[in-house]
C-alpha cells in the first residue's frame, strides 16, 4: 500500500467520523489549475461520498482559468495561486475573506522512465545538464502556465536562454490534461523537461529526476476561494474546508505538494 493510499484511507475514516453531510444535495463546480488534478482526483470523490453533494472539476492553465473568471464565467470554487486569487478578489470575482491556502507546488525536472538522471545538485550542475541535453521542454508561457513563465525567465537570468533556444520544445497541450504535458519526454522526443512536480508524478512514462536547486526553486502557493457567482457558497466553503483539512494535507503531501499554513 503506497503513501497516497494510506493517507486517503485515513481521510475517508475521518470524514465518516465527522459525518459531513447536507440535507439538500448541491452541485458544486470547481475551476482549478491542472497542477491539482492528481490530488483532487482522490479528494473530490471522498467529499462527494461524505457530503452527498456532487462536485465537478474543470482543469486548465492557471492563467487561463483566471482569465475565464475575469470574463464572468460561473463557478463555485476556484483553485489557483494565492496571488491570482487575491487579484480576482480585488476585482470582485472571488468572495472577500473566502481564500484558504491549500498547498505549495515546486518545480522539478522530468526524464524518460528509466533514463539516467542528470545532476541537479546545484545551480552550476543544473546549467551543465541543460547545456548538454539534446532537447529541453517546458510549458509555453502563452498558455498562461505559471511554471512556463517562471522557466522562461529563469533561463534568461541564468544567461543561457539564447544558447538553449535551438533545442527548446515548448509544450502547448490542453491544460485540462496535465498528465499529457510530458508526453514528449515519455516518447523520447524531449530529453528533459522542467515542470511542476505534482504534474510530473502523475505523468505516464516519465521519472522525476529531482527538484530544481534550492537557490533557483520556485514554490507557488496554491489557494482556494469562493466565486462571487456561486449559488451555493455554504457548500463551496464545506468543500474548501474538506480539501484544506489536516487529513487532506496528508494526501496532498503524498501527491508531491509542499505543506503550508492555511491562512
Amino acid at each position: 500500500m503506497n503513501h497516497r493510499t494510506i493517507a486517503l484511507a485515513g481521510f475517508a475514516v475521518m470524514a465518516a467520523i465527522c459525518g459531513i453531510g447536507s440535507v439538500n444535495a448541491a452541485e458544486i463546480r470547481i475551476l482549478s489549475s491542472g497542477s491539482l488534478k492528481g490530488a483532487l482526483s482522490l479528494l473530490v470523490p471522498e467529499f462527494q461520498k461524505s457530503s452527498g453533494n456532487t462536485a465537478t472539476v474543470e482543469y486548465g492553465p492557471a492563467g487561463a482559468i483566471a482569465g475565464r473568471l475575469q470574463k464572468d464565467e460561473s463557478a463555485d470554487v476556484v483553485i489557483l495561486s494565492r496571488s491570482q486569487l487575491e487579484k480576482l478578489a480585488s476585482n470582485g470575482k472571488i468572495a472577500p475573506g473566502s481564500l484558504v491556502n491549500i498547498a505549495g507546488i515546486s518545480l522539478g525536472v522530468a526524464v524518460r522512465k528509466g533514463a539516467p538522471k542528470p545532476d541537479l545538485g546545484n545551480v552550476e550542475a543544473f546549467k551543465r545538464a541543460l547545456l548538454s541535453a539534446r532537447s529541453i521542454g517546458y510549458r509555453d508561457p502563452v498558455t498562461g502556465s505559471t511554471s512556463g513563465t517562471y522557466t522562461a525567465n529563469l533561463l534568461e537570468r541564468l544567461g543561457i536562454a539564447q544558447e538553449l533556444k535551438p533545442k527548446l520544445v515548448l509544450d502547448r497541450t490542453n491544460g485540462d490534461a496535465p498528465e499529457n504535458v510530458f508526453l514528449g519526454v515519455a516518447k523520447g522526443d524531449v530529453e528533459m523537461q522542467i515542470g511542476q512536480i505534482t504534474e510530473i508524478v502523475i505523468a505516464p512514462g516519465v521519472d522525476l529526476a529531482g527538484p530544481l536547486p534550492r537557490e533557483i526553486q520556485n514554490t507557488t502557493l496554491m489557494a482556494a476561494g469562493i466565486s462571487t457567482t456561486s449559488k451555493v457558497p455554504a457548500d463551496a466553503k464545506a468543500l474548501i474546508d474538506f480539501i484544506s483539512s489536516p487529513s487532506a494535507a496528508a494526501v496532498l503531501k503524498a501527491s508531491g505538494f509542499q505543506p503550508v499554513d492555511k491562512n
